[in-house]
């Protein structure tokens, strides 16, 4: 993650002479997390490789646990991956559908069973015409041996767990475009029941439940299902299939608001019910760029998509709405009685607000969507797994007590998870994403079981009573409060500044809102100020537009500085802002994004305050990857006067190739030129990013030394064509990361070797100067002191700098620590010694 300091390969050696001669210790019992092995992006696994279309939707997993099959619908196939190794899984190719039937059809479930797999087919002309079938296919060679014609269009497929049945739901689904997408539309859906007798395919059978009586084109609703009061009992609509280990077969009618029971082996239809309305509070229910829960909704249809049994007795249904409703949460009913056991009300979406992944723009229609839903035993626990295909996560439950889940932690995902795998045989867990949305694109990802604590969040706010946050484009120490850091959000949201506690895992403590601006901001860098208040950096949609702001401590804009000689620059404009000093000697320093036109390298400028005066320096950026540009999104003030920027590529997942932190330190400034600085790698951003196997995060746009360490933040370009996964990583010590002036250098074995760096950011490179427009000062109009009220963010006030407090780590203690080296080697071999002699007196 960052260079290792000259003091830690001593104390390392120590420990792992220890580790290596010391007794095995004995196994930790596992924990009840899960982690993210690995991000499949299913692109990978199709010949036309990144120029695919693709979709990871539903998944299955051979009988020995190595070999998942997913459907692919935009690509009329399905994928195999070899998941023997869950850290990397290898495509195994596909088969297309023109290989088993027409090029045509559309796979719409999969379904392992023993040598085999069922593909479920929707063969479809037209919504008034559905069909479809099962293809049986041998999976050691995708040869097709056997189908199965269906009674109409298909969606989802669910095994017994003896073997002895399959049931299928033929949902025959409305077209949205025909009547306002109204019901009823015929012809009306029903159960389909394979028997699974004998074992050869071909002798076995294929039954229908119908959910109507009447006819296909004019179906007639079934006394039982009128009389549970669902929507339209005429055309029930089958969505999602589960069957318990009594062959109780459960399914949802998602349009109709209800649930059907079904025994297996009579084919009687048992029971169902209205899965009921609720009313929600506390929830964000306007797409209006603010994320505000405080609105509410009154008697919201649950319309459940996803369903799964819990014991045998319980039904836990996930909420995803459709065409009326979606109550944004899960609900776990008594299969007996239809009663609602427990409800999620806002607690799903709060989870979403408060982990930085609510999908705004999706606020005024049905949130973060509960789609997808899997129950399956680990470490003989019930756990519940539930997917919010906006949000881009899943939710895991301890479920032991029906009546009282128990909140265990969220997997974020790529875009649009719904197929969820569980894989208990080997403590494994696959969620399958379909979404290809903007440069995120669908993958399988693979989790294991055992973990000890969560990866995810590493920043968040309390679930209970969140402070929503997303989008976050800039990062600043308190000078007052050595434990505070700040953030600001971009223009993908209303402007706010987020104070957040950096623990582990960091908080979100407060926010408030940037007012009393003249245009609508664009805030993409933040820098507290010694005095109180905050410098803001705001993006222009051209360089003109380009400001520099002040802000007081209770968030209102005090003063707004326009950049001069930025004509030409376009919308990469202002990234990042680091405030020095206070009074007469307060600076601020910022960087610009992209060069300008005719330009070989990015400007970074000073200005100050007192005076009003400008400075400009140039930065030259790495050179990009063919089809990338690079470009700086942050800077902030390290403590001996230099600066670290933050050099990063406009690339992701498995593209992302380039980000960085550079060290530099400003040369004298010279009239009519632009000198370059001399900038040195400190470090390689990249492995922090991908230290958790996700989908690589585009936007590291946050930088700031808080408490003697480095953090970083990334964008989440507010859950909007991307993942929306926050990034916030402690990437160390900063005397570790960079090599301040007056810090000896590195003689670590394979480090660089040279002239002390802090000598050499010292040094006034005046070198390759460019030309410049003299007469570059800005006079600010003469505003009143920042306000010192202190503001819902805790904002810095004005104060005398923060002393730092000595550090009690290790790392830290300098020379000091060297004595420690031997110590620690004496004592691994006494340990050694003890061992060896216990071993001995036991074999005699």
């Amino acid at each position: 993650m960052h260079r290792i300091s000259k003091k830690a390969p001593g104390v390392l050696a120590a420990a792992v002479i220890a580790a290596s001669l010391s007794p095995l210790a004995a196994a930790a019992d596992p924990g009840e997390y899960f982690e993210r092995e690995a991000t499949y992006p299913v692109y990978q696994n199709h010949p036309e490789g990144a120029a695919a279309q693709t979709a990871a939707e539903i998944s299955t997993v051979s009988a020995d646990g190595n070999t998942l099959i997913y459907s692919d619908a935009l690509s009329r196939s399905v994928g195999f991956l070899d998941i023997s190794n869950p850290a990397a899984p290898k495509g195994l190719g596909l088969l297309g559908l023109h290989q088993l039937g027409s090029a045509e059809d559309e796979p719409t479930s999969v379904a392992a069973y023993g040598d085999y797999v069922f593909v479920v087919v929707n063969t479809s002309a037209s919504y008034s015409d559905p069909s479809g079938r099962v293809d049986v296919v041998r999976i050691a060679d995708r040869t097709l041996v056997h189908s199965f014609a269906l009674p109409g269009q298909p969606d989802s497929i669910a095994l017994s767990a003896d073997g002895a049945y399959a049931g299928i739901a033929i949902e025959n689904e409305r077209d949205e475009d025909a009547g306002e997408g109204a019901l009823p539309q015929a012809p009306a859906g029903s159960i389909a029941i394979m028997d699974l007798q004998g074992a050869d395919p071909a002798g076995w059978k294929l039954r229908e439940v119908p959910l109507t009586s009447g006819s296909r084109t004019e179906p007639i609703a079934l006394p039982l299902l009128a009389a549970a009061g669902l929507d339209t009992p005429q055309d029930p609509e089958p969505e999602y299939v589960t069957i318990n280990e009594k062959n109780q077969l459960a399914a949802t009618l998602q349009e109709n608001n209800g649930v059907v029971l079904v025994d297996l082996a009579s084919g009687g239809i048992t029971g169902a019910f209205s899965t009921g309305t609720v009313d929600l509070a506390g929830i964000d229910t306007e797409k209006d760029g603010v994320l505000d829960p405080s609105g509410e909704l009154k008697g919201v249809p649950r319309e459940p998509d996803a369903i799964g049994w819990i014991q045998d007795r319980y039904l836990a249904t996930a909420n995803e709405g459709d065409w009326k409703g979606g109550s944004r949460g899960f609900t776990i009913f008594d299969s007996a009685t239809g009663d609602v056991v427990w409800d999620a009300g806002n607690s799903f979406e709060h989870l979403a607000l408060s982990q930085g992944l609510f999908p705004e723009q999706r606020a005024g229609k049905k949130g973060v969507e509960p789609e997808g839903l899997a129950i399956a035993e680990f470490g003989g626990v019930d756990y519940g797994f539930i997917a919010a295909e906006r949000g881009n996560f899943v939710a895991v439950y301890d479920l032991s007590e029906p009546s009282s889940p128990r909140y265990l932690q969220s997997l974020p995902t790529t875009n649009g998870p719904e197929g969820i795998l569980p894989i208990p045989g080997r403590n494994l867990l696959a969620i399958a994403s379909e979404t290809d949305e903007g440069q995120v694109r669908s993958a399988v990802s693979l989790y294991s079981f055992g973990a000890a604590a969560p990866q995810f969040p590493q920043l968040s706010s309390d679930a209970a009573d969140p402070v929503p946050f997303g989008a976050l484009s800039g990062l600043s120490a308190n000078p007052a409060d050595a434990s505070q850091l700040f953030a600001v959000s971009d223009n993908a949201y209303e402007p706010r500044i987020y104070t957040l506690g950096a623990g582990t895992p960091a908080t979100v403590e407060s926010s408030m809102a940037v007012t009393s601006a003249s245009t609508e901001l664009d805030l993409e860098g933040i820098a507290a100020r010694a005095e109180g208040g905050f410098w803001a950096a705001h993006e222009g949609a051209t360089g003109a537009e380009n400001l520099l702001v002040r802000i007081d401590a209770a968030g209102a804009v005090q003063e707004e500085v326009a950049l001069p000689a930025l004509a030409g620059l376009g919308k990469h404009g202002l990234e990042g802002i680091a405030a020095t000093g206070s009074g007469k000697q307060e600076e601020v320093v910022f960087a610009v994004q992209r060069e300008l036109p005719g330009e070989d390298f990015v400007r970074l400028g000073k200005y100050l305050p007192s005076t009003g005066e400008f400075s400009w320096y140039g930065y030259r950026l790495d050179a990009a990857a063919e089809g990338a540009w690079n470009g700086l999104s942050e800077i902030t003030a390290l403590p001996d006067g230099s600066y670290a920027v933050i050099e990063r590529d406009n690339q992701v997942g498995p593209n992302a190739k380039h980000k960085a932190i550079y060290q530099f330190r400003l040369p004298q400034a010279v009239a009519g030129e632009v000198p370059l600085v001399e900038k040195k790698l400190a470090a390689d951003a990249l492995p922090a990013l991908q230290e958790t196997n996700g989908w690589t995060q585009e936007k590291l746009e946050g930088l700031a030394v808080a408490d003697g360490h480095l953090y970083m933040v990334t964008d989440n370009d507010a859950v909007d064509e991307a993942t929306g996964e926050t990034v916030f990583a402690n990437l160390g010590a900063v005397e570790e990361v960079f090599e301040l002036a007056g810090q000896a250098p590195s003689d670590t074995p394979g480090e660089e070797q040279g002239e002390d760096q802090g000598e050499e950011l010292a040094a006034e490179s005046t070198r390759n100067p460019s030309p410049q427009p003299s007469g570059e000062s800005h006079d600010p109009s003469q505003v009143p002191d920042p306000t010192r009220e202190a503001g819902q963010s805790q904002a810095p006030q004005a104060a005398d700098p923060a002393q730092p407090e000595a550090s009690e780590h290790l790392a830290d203690t300098g020379a000091n620590s060297f004595w420690l080296i031997p110590v620690g080697a004496v004592i691994a071999l006494l340990g050694a010694a003890a061992a060896l002699k216990t071993a001995r007196a036991r074999a005699k």
